[in-house]
């Protein structure tokens, strides 16, 4: 006595995998938007409390983040993946009672390590890394693209030039005559 499954089973593989929270109440959503939106049927799941968050380089969850790291290399190498999707979500568990932050500073934390995330997912193998995130009013379910910005706690690069190539105006004629 068991189970039989009335999908079928489908041999090919797609290539992408998507890591996401592993809040049952955001699942058939992420698979919504992961399915009809972005095109990625039968992606390959990395779900665990907080999502990406472990791999935004906290030192407390380095455990975590090694873990994860040795999934997708696996799932890099073995099953060809060529595209990453990062998901976080609105009012996370993970981050307001494990990490602390406050609901005002979610967003902008969530923010901030999606792009740190990204960084070391990328560092991993030759994969494209997309990052979004998801919000909901009412019982509507909104996941938007998170576009890359610059992080606070870093200022954008300054370009200093000691010695600027000189205009034509400015360059000197050695012979006048």
């Amino acid at each position: 006595m068991g189970f039989d499954s009335s999908i079928a089973f489908d041999e090919s593989r797609i290539h992408a995998a998507a890591v996401y929270c592993s809040d049952g109440r955001w699942g058939e959503q992420m698979d919504d938007f992961l399915h009809r939106e972005l095109g990625l049927p039968r992606y390959d799941r990395l779900v665990v409390p907080g999502g990406p968050a472990a791999l935004a380089g906290d030192m407390a969850f380095w455990r975590e983040a090694e873990l994860l790291d040795k999934h997708l290399r696996f799932l890099i190498d073995v099953h060809a993946l060529e595209r990453v999707v990062l998901i976080a979500h609105q009012d996370c568990a993970f981050y307001t009672r494990t990490l602390g932050v406050s609901a005002s500073e979610l967003e902008a934390r969530q923010n901030k390590d999606l792009a740190a995330a990204a960084r070391r997912v990328r560092g991993l193998g030759p994969v494209d890394v997309s990052t979004y995130r998801a919000s909901r009013e009412g019982g509507v379910v909104r996941v938007e693209q998170v576009r890359k910005t610059q992080t606070p706690d870093r200022k954008p690069p300054t370009q200093v030039c000691e010695n600027p190539p000189k205009t034509p105006t400015q360059v000197e004629n050695p012979d006048p005559g």
